[in-house]
């Protein structure tokens, strides 16, 4: 976040005292946040030749502002403030030549009180008297037209358009014509709303070449009252303007980055007058000349490199010019990937502020900063708007830090960093905060251990003996308890507390809800989407309807305020996060975090850009923040002090939290040593904590794709438990997630069979697996089964419900749960992890207000996100198939093997003659099963076969109706028909008989010649492990780690579909 200008009229009181600095009075927030006013100028004669604005900041400088729209009301302006500035005046004023100020509309000077937020100011000159009036800027129009103007400097225009989109709509592509400017493109919208933003990418038709790399938007503030919106951008720059004036077509420099201490390269909009130009560069720093050793310059004539003779210093401001083009102050590049500034500048020691009763440290580090002060701004939260109380100098130290001890007892205490970089003072929140203010604003200072629950030392997590044991329950925290039949508490509903609440019902029933109904159903892990603090929840305003899933992350410490009973005070929220996970392990579940260290909410100012300048987001060729995440940068974890951030950030939740696991957001934008670091680092604190992860990006990343933690890199990992999600699984079972209506497997889809018998064999190698008809052409990229999610449904695309009746809307409901329940069956008897969406088992749905299903809800309405209660009544037979699948798959390792070599031993496909027929046999002897002989078989045809199994009499335990460890029927010799869309599992009739159940619930004994690679708790008596055994001795660890993506998957406020 912008730092907020300093500036007051109060006489600041000082006073000196030994060792302290001078306090002074400093903003009192880090929202430097834009503030729109549009001044509207209405003549009766219509003749405004020569009429403008002249406009002014509280205690600024002015200057002149020309309108730049008219529509039957007359001209208008737009000026962009902020809020800080607190009082924007104007004055309406004539210029003719040789007298700017040959007339005014008043003869008083005008204000504007910004604190209000977007103005409109209406000035009507059509009487005696003029009028002045202030409403409301209209941000909803029947129909928007965008008239979007484009200049290369190259001419060249061939191949090139606009796609754009409204909202989250799917995008579309708009031609460019010629035009004046150079070429422009018409987009119109209708119905547009207040919320809904118009993006748009300028592109090769092709999708091989951005104008820009990451997304850009129309500001609605610049329509007329008609929602005509003329804008102008220039090749190569990411402004948007909206005045043909203020476009600067010269020649210029527009890039210039510091690569090495003696390496400056730089590219130009124009083409230079050759190659030989040492004699028309300039270098310079504080108005001095640096001498220059080279200048090379590419055949292109736009782009080159200058060597300098001695090193630059990274402290200092340095201005690149060529003779003929406009200067470019010059910046810090892939310096910042070099092996001389990671060894310069990584820190490993404790950063953020470090309590004790009697002292508090503060480290921050800023190794470009020239200055850094500490801002205290006392202990009441509420007061978030105050000034600092004390602003005291900070050392210098190595490495890049800077650090200062402030004695006495700061708990409590609010406080952020003033980062002094090329003369501009930066307001930072600490990117190391362990507690924070109301919308993450400022840090506080904080005793960890006053918040912890009652018997927080003595928290047991639920045991977990083999990752594939576990069953994930994928959930929202608002999503869980807000609808009014969850039974939750009033005060408690969409709260941390609502989570774990115990003996809620649907009203007026016995029908269990929250964290009872999980109990019920048997889950072992619930997966918990974003709750360390993000932006887009304004925590001051939670009685105004707001929701987003949370994937803006803002401080990746501190746990989402908009989730605790009292946001403005920072220890609430870390004691009521700490009660729920101590509730739910005593309820037996486990907790994983959804975890987004790939980007955060806001890039340019964001808090870690603010504390050291583009050092901790990715760059794009053109020296842009590249966008692999879709959502405007992304993070770049392979440098030293990122990835320290992230494995400091998950060692710190699985500690201090008792987290138990971390499932890793777009984790392919990560590369495969963080991963790695991050395996090994948990595995000091509890070898059981899983790590899984989105194994694909957001979209392009300069991050090369050999280094990348993408799916197809999972075997690089060797035997480490870092795992990835299914796309292969997910997309055969029910279609591919970016078409709505294509099936798959289960609804209707033909040609899947292997996809499914791929998923079943957790991606793992198999030669009973024909690859070559896998969809998508995947080969195992799993080296063992707790490196692979399967699912067939999470938050993002469509429910599962809404897939299925999407492909088959003449579908008889009956039918659509005919398909539900073969997923589920595949998911939850296939080896791997299990996971599902919560909801999944009662059909939950997102239908928008039109009647549309919602595949996008970051940030619908809970009308649309919740978890619909009444819907486990309504759905009860399906709710049920999901428990005694869960509880079938607890009972019996068969369905859950660790290795690859287990599977490859102890399943095996039955050959079968018809399409659309998946049937395999799996061998529990050699797993520890009490069922000796399990088949499954799948028909997801719309007529019954008959299969041949091998062995005879056979007994039922699931079928079309039922699932679980129950007999359901009894299949004489060896022929089984199974009917139409219906997963049957049958054990065989003797080892069932015997009535010996390995209940997975109660005491899952492992087998004890093939559990080499479990993953166990630190202090277990079972010598497990997650590393390649290398060695003749059975303790050593040998870890390996890597990743690959595949598919671009533009998440949180997609708005792109290509």
């Amino acid at each position: 976040m912008k730092k907020r200008k300093v500036f007051s009229w109060l006489i600041v009181i000082v006073f000196i005292v030994s060792l302290i600095q001078m306090p002074i009075f400093t903003s009192a927030s880090l929202e430097n946040e834009s503030v729109f006013i549009k001044i509207r100028y209405s003549r009766e004669d219509s003749n405004y030749d020569g009429w403008n604005l002249w406009v002014w900041e509280e205690d600024k400088e002015g200057k002149r502002v020309d309108f730049i729209g008219d529509d039957s009301e007359g001209k208008f302006a737009v000026v962009e403030t902020s809020k800080d500035a607190g009082k924007l005046g104007f004055i309406i004023r004539k210029s003719v030549q040789g007298n700017d100020w040959a007339e005014k509309v008043f003869n008083d000077d005008k204000y504007v009180e910004l604190n209000k937020g977007d103005t409109e100011v209406v000035v009507n000159q059509n009487g005696s008297e003029p009028t002045l009036s202030e409403r409301k800027i209209k941000s909803d129009f029947d129909k928007v037209t965008v008239n979007l103007n484009y200049f290369r400097f190259d001419g060249n225009y061939t191949d090139w358009d606009v796609w754009g989109w409204l909202g989250s709509n799917a995008g579309q592509g708009y031609p460019f014509v010629e035009s004046n400017f150079g070429r422009v493109s018409s987009m119109s919208y209708d119905n547009v709303g207040a919320d809904d933003k118009i993006g748009f990418i300028i592109r090769k038709s092709d999708w091989s070449q951005k104008d820009w790399e990451s997304d850009r938007f129309i500001n609605k503030v610049y329509a007329n009252n008609d929602g005509l919106i003329n804008a102008y951008v220039v090749q190569g720059e990411g402004t948007v303007y909206y005045s043909e004036k203020d476009v600067v077509k010269d020649p210029k420099i527009t890039f210039a980055k510091i690569d090495t201490l003696k390496d400056i390269t730089f590219k130009t909009n124009f083409k230079l007058p050759s190659k030989d130009i040492l004699n028309k560069v300039t270098l310079t720093k504080d108005n001095n000349n640096l001498e220059i050793e080279s200048v090379t310059v590419n055949d292109n004539l736009m782009e080159g490199a200058i060597k300098v003779r001695e090193n630059l210093d990274l402290n200092s401001k340095y201005q690149l010019s060529i003779e003929g083009f406009n200067g470019k102050e010059v910046s810090l590049g892939k310096i910042y990937d070099s092996e001389e500034f990671a060894e310069l500048y990584t820190y490993s020691g404790t950063l953020g502020a470090n309590y004790s009763k009697d002292k508090t440290r503060f480290v921050l580090w800023a190794p470009t900063a020239t200055e850094v002060k500490l801002a205290l701004y006392g202990k009441s939260g509420s007061n978030y708007t105050n000034s600092a109380e004390e602003v005291l100098a900070m050392t210098k130290g190595e490495n890049g830090i800077w650090y200062i001890e402030k004695a006495g007892d700061l708990n409590g205490l609010y406080y952020n960093y003033l980062v002094t970089i090329d003369g501009k003072v930066n307001e930072v929140t600490d990117p190391y905060a362990k507690a924070v203010g109301v919308n993450g604003n400022r840090g506080m200072v904080i005793d960890l251990a006053s918040t912890n629950p009652e018997g927080w030392e003595n928290d047991t997590k639920p045991e977990l003996v083999d990752p594939t044991d576990s069953i994930i329950y994928e959930m929202h925290i608002r999503d869980f308890s807000i609808d009014e039949n969850s039974g939750v508490t009033l005060e408690y509903k969409g709260k941390y507390n609502g989570v774990w609440q115990s003996g809620t019902t649907i009203p007026g029933s016995d029908v269990k809800t929250g964290v009872d109904h999980l109990k019920e159903l048997g889950v072992t892990t619930v997966h918990i989407l974003p709750t360390f603090d993000h932006r887009s929840i304004d925590e001051t305003k939670l009685d105004t309807k707001q929701y987003n899933w949370g994937y803006d992350p803002q401080n990746y410490n501190v746990p989402e305020g908009s989730y605790s009973s009292d946001p403005y005070a920072g220890e609430i929220r870390i004691k009521e996060f700490k009660e729920m996970v101590q509730e739910l392990h005593k309820s037996g579940i486990r907790v994983v975090m959804d975890v987004v260290y790939n980007h955060t909410g806001a890039t340019l100012d964001s808090n870690l850009n603010l504390a050291v300048p583009d050092y901790y987001y990715r760059q794009n060729s053109q020296g842009g923040f590249s966008n692999g995440s879709g959502c405007g940068n992304e993070t770049a974890s392979e440098r030293s002090m990122v990835r320290k951030l992230i494995v400091d950030s998950v060692v710190y939740w699985a500690k201090e939290y008792h987290i138990d696991g971390f499932r890793f957001d777009l984790m392919g934008l990560h590369d495969i040593d963080t991963m790695k670091e991050i395996r090994t680092e948990l595995d000091k604190i509890d070898r059981t904590i899983l790590i899984y992860g989105e194994g694909w990006t957001g979209g392009d990343s300069p991050l090369s794709s050999e280094d990348a933690a993408i799916k197809a890199n999972t075997t690089k990992y060797g035997n480490m438990q870092i795992a990835a999600f299914s796309d292969d699984i997910r997309d055969g079972i029910k279609g591919h997630v970016f078409s709505a209506t294509a099936p798959a497997f289960v609804n209707g889809g033909e040609g899947f069979e292997e996809t499914i018998k791929f998923g079943i064999v957790a991606a793992t190698e198999n030669s009973q697996v024909d690859y070559s008809k896998v969809a998508n052409g995947t080969k195992a990229w799993a080296n063992q089964p707790y490196q692979t999610i399967n699912y067939a449904s999470a938050h993002d695309n469509l429910t599962l419900w809404d897939k299925l009746q999407t492909t088959n809307p003449n579908a008889s409901e009956e039918e659509v749960l005919l398909m539900n329940k073969m997923s589920a069956a595949i998911v939850y008897t296939s080896q791997g992890i299990p996971f599902m969406q919560a909801g999944e088992e009662f059909a939950r749905t997102k239908i928008n207000p039109d009647g549309s299903f919602n595949e996008n809800s970051y940030n619908a309405p809970d009308s649309v996100n919740k978890i619909d209660w009444k819907r486990k009544v309504e759905y009860s037979d399906l709710n049920n198939y999901y428990k005694g699948l869960i509880s079938l798959r607890k009972s019996h390792k068969s369905f859950r093997m660790n290795t690859t070599e287990d599977i490859q031993n102890n399943l095996k496909f039955i050959d079968v003659e018809d399409k659309n027929l998946v049937a395999y046999t799996l061998d529990g002897t050699n797993v520890g099963d009490s069922w000796d002989n399990i088949a499954v078989v799948f028909n997801a045809n719309n007529e019954a076969k008959e299969v041949t199994l091998p062995g005879e009499d056979w007994v039922v335990v699931v079928d079309q109706n039922n699932a679980g460890i129950e007999k359901l029927a009894t299949i004489e010799g060896s022929k089984v028909t199974i009917p139409a869309q219906t997963s049957y599992v049958l054990v065989d009739k003797s080892s069932f008989d015997e009535g010996e159940i390995d209940n997975g619930e109660d005491s899952d004994k492992p087998s004890e010649d093939t559990d080499n690679n479990k993953v166990e708790g630190n202090n277990s008596s079972n010598p497990s492990k997650t590393g390649d055994e290398t060695s003749v001795l059975p303790i050593v660890i040998i870890l390996l780690v890597s990743g690959l993506a595949v598919g671009v998957f533009a998440k949180k406020k997609r708005s792109l579909s290509k």
